[in-house]
């Protein structure tokens, strides 16, 4: 049987690059995954996996609503329910102080014709969350959001990419791309790949695979930290993140409670290495507390820190390089990533097999923050 020869590299096993590479898959591309570690290492296995319309930055949005379409139809794109539910998300007024940024919040999106986040008061909210403490006053919800479950999505698109003919090799970290010719030439440690379009999906690595294709693109570093906890009785079902507060408090199927909210640890991206800081840590288990105080005695199981790349603006880079034909970006998330998952990868799809999108991603260009560079 002849050996298939990819016209399409992905590098970067984590979600972001799985469903890149499916969508590029059924499009008729043949497409090798190249991941340094193994396939969701990183940020798409430390993730929360918050599926969130809720609080987006404008520029957003529109993919992200696209996005939510999907995860309510995740089934029939990857075969699996990956653990969804729509449970909605909440976003907490502890005090009357609190409640003119929501209603704020709510009044731009009606501005600008979207309907998705609603303003609710103290008694829909007590309604929605029983546990929560009675000194909340208020909070704005998007009731499509919800969360999922990390690992069962990965093997999700990881399953899907792999029947679709993709080939996923791990432990396979690129050290070098060449241009030749109208191609790309990719060193790995012990392969070598020669390909038209290479899809750059490498997460906290990205900025170094694109100053390989002259792609100078500043980014920094998240190590966002996650505590869970032991399984309890079901206490709530919306994931709920409050004013004001580094805090995102939800329960998995298991009963486990899962808790961040953007609390940072410490990363090294060449060890491939991330700590957690327990003092930092503690001001989320703090506001947990404050939030449920039925959960002030539960004991914490594990908790943990991911590595993921954060752009200046804290939006992503999507779309193609501006220096080097057939690469395309897809990086810089920015800790909000996951819920974007299904929609970027159909981007990115759009943009090697047609050349265009009709999604409006300019605002996620990569050129703006190396124009932002350059004026520095």
């Amino acid at each position: 049987m002849s050996r298939i020869i990819p016209d399409t590299a992905v590098i970067g096993g984590g979600l972001h690059g799985l469903s890149a590479a499916l969508h590029l898959a059924r499009a008729g591309r043949r497409v090798v995954v190249l991941e340094r570690s193994w396939v969701g290492r990183h940020a798409s296995g430390a993730t929360a996996a918050g599926v969130r319309t809720l609080g987006r930055d404008l520029a957003e949005v529109p993919i992200s609503l696209e996005a939510m379409d999907m995860w309510h139809r995740i089934e029939t794109i990857v075969g699996d329910s990956c653990g969804f539910h729509s449970y909605g998300q909440i976003r907490v007024a502890e005090f009357d102080d609190h409640l003119p940024a929501l209603e704020k919040r709510a009044d731009a999106m009606r501005q600008h014709g979207y309907s998705h986040e609603e303003m609710i008061d103290r008694s829909e909210l007590r309604r929605l969350v029983p546990a929560l403490s009675p000194h909340c006053v208020g909070a704005l919800v998007a009731r499509r959001d919800g969360a999922a479950d990390p690992h069962r999505t990965i093997h999700a698109f990881r399953r899907s990419c792999e029947a679709r003919g993709v080939v996923i090799h791990e432990g396979c970290g690129v050290t070098a791309i060449e241009q030749r010719g109208s191609d790309w030439h990719i060193r790995t440690g012990e392969q070598e790949f020669t390909v038209p379009v290479i899809v750059n999906a490498a997460g906290a690595w990205a900025a170094r695979l694109a100053a390989m294709v002259g792609d100078v693109i500043p980014l920094g570093l998240k190590a966002s930290m996650m505590i869970a906890t032991e399984r309890l009785a079901p206490l709530l079902d919306p994931v709920v993140s409050v004013v004001g507060r580094s805090l995102s408090f939800k329960q998995s199927d298991q009963g486990t409670l899962v808790i961040g909210g953007g609390l940072q640890g410490s990363a090294d991206i060449d060890t491939l290495k991330s700590t957690v800081n327990f003092i930092e840590l503690a001001k989320g288990a703090q506001a947990a507390t404050d939030l449920f105080p039925s959960v002030r005695d539960v004991r914490i199981a594990r908790t943990w820190a991911g590595m993921e790349a954060k752009t200046k603006d804290l939006l992503p880079v999507v779309g193609p390089s501006p220096n080097a034909p057939g690469v395309f970006h897809a990086f810089g998330f920015s800790g909000h990533g996951f819920q974007l998952v299904p929609v970027i990868g159909s981007i990115i799809s759009d943009l090697v097999v047609q050349g265009e999108t009709r999604r409006h991603i300019s605002p996620f260009s990569a050129e703006r923050l190396m124009t932002t560079r350059a004026a520095a």
